[in-house]
């Protein structure tokens, strides 16, 4: 582990892969570009070959976006599709570069010393793949927005209570969404993919701390703590019957 944040490390491996006999294996290897292109080949195919509206992704280092929309423009190139999807680009609130540059029209893009989010995976304020991303969303008529720790968590919580497992990142996204159908950016009749980028299990201390409500500048509207009973039937029975009443 070294001691600094994903943009420290990006700067050190950048460095370091300039030896030939390192490998570089993150998103500024077009290799790896290649392999997450087939996520836009496995929506289209899970909709029956059918393009949807809007595709909604969180994204940090932007690899995946681009990735997304190269996959897209193949399939059109080869006359799978006839269409694109529109693509919106969730972001962290505190780690919002590529959000502060859509505000611009992308005139400007200036890196960010990205702060501590709940959604730690995206918490990047110099993204290797801004260009690309810039591109694709011009592309795509694309959008970006960002989302609050609050608004985050509380997105998340919000699909876990329909049996989903939400991780933090996904929830920037869910975020992101609500927002959009607020908006009337996505109306009544749209097909809506919301891309979750991991599982709430990798995420223990996010749920456990969101239903304990300890959660750092987040109301937890959708909480659901623990309750300790005794083990007796009677007791049990009798919680569970006011908790449904």
């Amino acid at each position: 582990a070294l001691d600094t944040d994903f943009d420290g490390c990006m700067d050190i491996v950048k460095r370091i892969a300039q030896d030939p006999e390192i490998y570089l294996a993150n998103s500024m290897n077009p290799l790896r570009m290649e392999g997450q292109k087939t996520v836009a080949f496995e929506i289209v195919q899970q909709f029956d070959w059918q393009v949807p509206d809007w595709i909604i992704i969180p994204v940090g280092n932007l690899g995946n976006v681009s990735a997304l929309g190269e996959g897209f423009l193949m399939m059109k190139a080869l006359g799978i599709i006839d269409r694109l999807p529109r693509i919106a680009c969730a972001q962290s609130a505190r780690a919002n570069p590529l959000y502060l540059s859509y505000q611009t029209g992308f005139k400007e893009f200036h890196p960010v010393k990205a702060q501590r989010t709940l959604a730690s995976a995206i918490q990047i304020g110099n993204p290797v793949s801004y260009e690309r991303a810039v591109q694709v969303l011009s592309q795509f008529n694309g959008i970006v927005d960002q989302a609050t720790e609050d608004e985050l968590a509380n997105a998340a919580a919000r699909a876990d209570r329909t049996g989903m497992y939400s991780c933090p990142h996904t929830g920037v996204a869910l975020a992101v969404l609500f927002k959009m159908v607020a908006r009337g950016d996505i109306q009544p009749d749209d097909r809506v993919v919301v891309i979750s980028t991991a599982h709430g299990l990798k995420f223990t201390d996010f749920k456990v701390g969101y239903h304990n409500g300890t959660l750092p500048d987040v109301v937890s509207r959708y909480r659901n703590p623990p309750v300790e009973l005794p083990a007796d039937y009677d007791t049990v029975r009798r919680t569970i019957d006011e908790s449904v009443a």
